[in-house]
């Protein structure tokens, strides 16, 4: 009795490391402005529903491949790029003026303005009449804008009625901008 057997080999079916690494071709063609948006989706959905290896490589044949030296320099450029970033920032955060906290006991809030009448009198003409207010509030230091015209900030973020800030921020009334200090 002769039996016959019949051996299909059918290609072995896609891993998703196969998969992540075409649809990881396809975002960085996308941040390289080598794809389209909507080139980038229907591809995607191709690449998602792909059972062979060589339907991938047909999805990503007109993208660069990307080389190990090329991602080396590039994540260097980068890193020394934000390093010089951050040193600037903070070297100008260094040579801010220090506004002193006022100390605890006194009670009262500190108001800041070009007004005569105020605690600290700032003469800029970016810093409103009745600019801000300083006020320790449950033992927290509080800064609140008093509706000026040019704003104030917080570690340059514009303040939206009130904020907590400590030592060692940057607040910015207007265009100036001081490091508060404890002393």
């Amino acid at each position: 009795m002769t039996s016959s057997f019949e051996f299909n080999t059918f290609p072995a079916r896609l891993s998703d490391a196969e998969r992540d690494k075409a649809l990881k071709a396809l975002r960085d063609g996308v941040a390289m402005g080598r794809l389209s948006h909507d080139t980038f989706i229907r591809r995607m959905e191709l690449a998602l529903s792909a059972h062979h290896s060589h339907e991938l490589a047909a999805l990503t044949a007109d993208l660069p491949r990307e080389r190990r030296l090329s991602r080396l320099v590039l994540g260097g450029v980068e890193a020394v790029s934000g390093f010089t970033v951050r040193l600037r920032r903070a070297w100008q955060a260094e040579r801010l003026p220090k506004l002193l906290l006022p100390h605890p006991g006194t009670g009262r809030a500190l108001r800041i303005g070009r007004d005569p009448a105020n605690g600290l009198r700032l003469t800029h003409e970016t810093v409103s009449r009745v600019h801000a207010e300083l006020s320790l509030q449950g033992g927290m230091w509080v800064l609140r804008d008093l509706g000026s015209t040019n704003g104030t900030t917080v570690n340059g973020r514009r303040v939206i009625g009130a904020a907590v800030v400590r030592e060692g921020d940057q607040i910015g009334f207007g265009r100036m901008a001081f490091r508060l200090s404890a002393g």
